[in-house]
């Protein structure tokens, strides 16, 4: 399978909600083992909150060298390289280790109930 962001999204992939909807389309086809190819050709702009929700969370569903295995990226520069790599690097580790889980939870809960 092939999914090009830009058809699907657009030519920034900034938001959850755009990463989102890519991690709805390919989740399917890597939990049944076929490669993914996600083509960046034409996406310019791109952010963290887009890639945690477009990749990051298929490591709930999927084991880290499964999705290393079956997840090719073409056309992306070496910064948006290096933010997923960290991505995958922080959900790999979330999804993998009930107590540093636990830990990233209760900050995020704490600062939730601060700014609210």
């Amino acid at each position: 399978m092939k999914l090009s962001i830009k058809d699907q999204i657009g030519p920034r992939g900034i938001i959850r909600e755009d990463g989102q909807k890519i991690y709805d389309a390919i989740r399917g086809a890597l939990q049944n083992g076929e490669t993914v190819t996600l083509d960046f050709a034409g996406v310019n702009q791109f952010a963290s909150p887009f890639f945690n929700f477009a990749i990051g969370q298929l490591l709930k569903d999927i084991a880290e060298a499964d999705l290393r295995r079956l997840l090719q990226i073409e056309h992306l520069n070496e910064t948006g390289r290096l933010v997923v790599e960290r991505v995958i690097e922080n959900a790999a580790k979330y999804h993998g280790d009930k107590d540093y889980r636990k830990i990233v939870d209760d900050i995020l809960e704490q600062q939730a109930r601060e700014s609210g």
